[in-house]
């Protein structure tokens, strides 16, 4: 079966440099629908810190958005890696989409994950829940050094010490147990 591509938007920057001539990787919202239906969609995710002097992680950013139905919630940053984009590119990417332009992320000299993520559709197969799609996603920690100014649909970056980015009452925030995999991310760095 083969599936037609929607038109491009219009360029508006970084994120949207040119594919491949041929495939421009991008689909309409019903081709997308029915891929997800279909195949694992791969995602990165990223844990924004702060670092002190020594390496160890002083502060922890979270964003915080709304849903459809106004609910608000916590969330990590995250995004669809795109046909023809490196992981480096894609997770790069969603930083700067999510945190801003000015948020200046260090990226690692080695991209290796500290956790991956596998979301399904239904409850029950593994911890993490998503009901669009099974999703594979390669989390980071990611250091940040600049100012964050929320984009995209988050209304704000919260900065808090590992200590409250981990008490219960933070990780009940998140949906699609993103909340245990905050949890995991961060003691992989000892947080």
């Amino acid at each position: 079966m083969a599936i037609d591509t929607a038109e491009l938007p219009e360029p508006e920057g970084p994120e949207d440099r040119p594919t491949p001539a041929g495939n421009p990787g991008w689909l309409s919202e019903e081709e997308l629908a029915s891929v997800r239906g279909r195949l694992p969609i791969m995602y990165v995710e990223a844990v924004p810190v702060r670092l002190d002097g020594l390496g160890q992680v002083t502060e922890v950013g979270l964003l915080l958005r709304s849903t459809a139905a106004g609910v608000m919630t916590r969330a990590l940053v995250s995004g669809r890696v795109r046909y023809g984009e490196t992981l480096r590119e894609a997770l790069f990417r969603h930083l700067e989409n999510d945190l801003g332009p000015m948020a200046f992320p260090q990226m690692p000299a080695a991209l290796v994950p500290v956790q991956v993520a596998e979301y399904f559709p239904m409850p029950g197969i593994s911890p993490y829940v998503d009901e669009r799609q099974h999703a594979v996603s390669l989390v980071y920690v990611v250091p940040v050094t600049g100012t964050c100014v929320p984009r995209q649909d988050a209304l704000e970056v919260t900065w808090m010490s590992p200590e409250e980015a981990l008490a219960p009452g933070t990780i009940e925030e998140f949906s699609g147990g993103r909340g245990a995999l905050l949890r995991q991310a961060l003691s992989t760095i000892s947080c």
